[in-house]
């Protein structure tokens, strides 16, 4: 790869690990910060701040319109040795907010180690959700069709 492809690839990488972070539950994310072996040393740097976010919507192929508010919770961490974490989560869990901008720090100093322990179950855990929740709504699905009748001559 090329150092742009690189750095896209990088960028589209800790993108994933982020959303999965924030998608996390809170319970989840903090049975995962309280096994991590080498915590460090760090310091807030903003928040953790909860507001409201507009949320955009768009039906079909038609004009994105306001749906509604959303209240998140950020918050951006300084680890020791410098590394800057930040994490945006729904709702109004401060310490949810600030693990995950932990980790999000933490991967920028050992990426494999992070992903190994704490990305990877995620990603799994959320993929076996999906799953179950896609089998869970095909269960209820209804197949309608539509009849031709003809008209019988007479």
């Amino acid at each position: 790869m090329t150092e742009p492809d690189t750095a896209a690839h990088d960028q589209k990488a800790r993108r994933g690990a982020m959303a999965l972070l924030a998608g996390a539950e809170a319970t989840r994310l903090a049975a995962l910060w309280a096994g991590w072996t080498d915590k460090p040393g760090y310091r807030l740097v903003r928040g953790p701040e909860t507001g409201l976010v507009m949320v955009r919507g768009r039906t079909g192929g038609g004009d994105p319109f306001n749906l509604g508010e959303a209240t998140v919770t950020r918050a951006t961490v300084r680890l020791d040795r410098g590394e800057i974490g930040h994490a945006y989560c729904l709702g109004r869990d401060g310490d949810k907010a600030v693990q995950a901008a932990l980790f999000d720090a933490l991967r920028q100093r050992d990426r494999d180690a992070v992903d190994g322990k704490v990305i990877a179950p995620l990603r799994v855990e959320r993929e076996a959700a999906d799953r179950r929740r896609r089998d869970e709504t095909a269960a209820t699905k209804v197949d309608f069709f539509t009849m031709v009748r003809t008209r019988s001559p007479g």
